[in-house]
């Protein structure tokens, strides 16, 4: 089992924002993979399928953004079956041009709040 957290914020006013690309990200996975995300718990909108054959959870924490560490943390303990590595994050970075994707397995926060609460 996989998780694929997009960081965001929760709320309308920032629903169209490069801050929640990470939101936006998981909005179109469940859609081509037919996920549904209307979950609650765990402080997240979250749902529960499978990618290629392997079982996934998309999560959405609604802690905002600096706080998602405790939402993650949650499904951690929840779901003691999934490693480390075997969590994906998705969020924005500033210091990356719009449209730039970066994929890394290890680092630091890079000063991203949201990652650092996770870390």
């Amino acid at each position: 089992m996989r998780f694929i957290v997009g960081l965001g914020n929760p709320g309308s006013r920032y629903e169209k924002t490069r801050h929640n690309v990470g939101f936006m990200l998981i909005d179109r996975i469940a859609r081509v993979y037919g996920i549904r995300c209307d979950r609650r718990g765990m402080r997240a909108a979250w749902g529960k399928g499978a990618i290629e054959g392997e079982d996934v959870i998309l999560i959405k924490p609604q802690t905002f953004m600096n706080l998602s560490g405790e939402s993650v943390l949650e499904f951690r303990s929840s779901f003691t079956e999934v490693e480390l590595n075997s969590i994906i994050v998705a969020f924005d970075d500033c210091d990356l041009p719009l449209g730039r994707l970066r994929i890394r397995s290890s680092g630091s926060s890079g000063g991203h709040m949201g990652i650092a609460s996770i870390i």
